[in-house]
């Protein structure tokens, strides 16, 4: 008996199921709660940096009188180490080194702006990758933090102070500290990675 020339014909090549690719290139779909886990360990150091730069000037607030002057008169600072390192409670309606001074909303608008670009542009950002998670998790951290000062006092708290000698560094926070690092990890982070031929 000759073999049924149906049953010898090869098997056609699995269906396509979407967008006209084949099955096996289909990637499957992953919840809502995989997507966010992926990206844990930035909600996770941003969080923390979001409560330690709220909890500080928290403290400073109760501790500390505010001093508008930067005038360190007597009692209205407290001396860490002596001639270079104080605590000190004042406002910055500004940004660094209190540029754009009195523009608060503006300032608050660019820092809704940056995060919700970081959301959108994740991926273009390597968000996956640990050492950008952890360099985007200060910086939104930090971008948080004093946006959440902008929007509640009016003003971002101000409270670490440094002298080198007849020279002030411009006062600082958490939050500040946290966009500072974030940002040279990432530069440093990307100078490193590979280059694509």
């Amino acid at each position: 008996m000759s073999a049924d020339p149906a049953s010898s014909q090869p098997e056609p090549a699995a269906v396509t199921v979407r967008e006209g690719r084949p099955a096996a290139d289909v990637k499957p779909r992953t919840s809502w709660l995989e997507r966010l886990l992926a990206y844990r360990q930035l909600l996770l150091l941003a969080c923390a940096t979001l409560a330690l730069d709220q909890a500080t000037k928290f403290w400073i607030a109760d501790h500390v009188p505010f001093d508008p002057k930067h005038s360190h008169d007597v009692g209205q600072d407290i001396e860490i180490i002596s001639r270079f390192f104080y605590l000190i409670h004042v406002g910055n309606t500004g940004a660094a080194w209190s540029m754009f001074s009195g523009q608060g909303v503006l300032l608050a608008a660019l820092a809704g702006c940056t995060l919700t670009a970081i959301f959108f542009w994740r991926h273009a950002l390597g968000l996956r990758d640990r050492t950008t998670q952890f360099a985007f998790g200060l910086l939104c951290g930090g971008i948080a933090g004093n946006l959440l000062d902008r929007l509640t006092r009016g003003h971002v708290t101000d409270f670490l102070d440094l002298h080198f000698g007849t020279y002030i560094y411009p006062t600082f926070n958490v939050a500040d500290s946290g966009i500072c690092i974030g940002t040279l990890l990432y530069v440093i982070r990307s100078l490193r990675a590979p280059t694509r031929s």
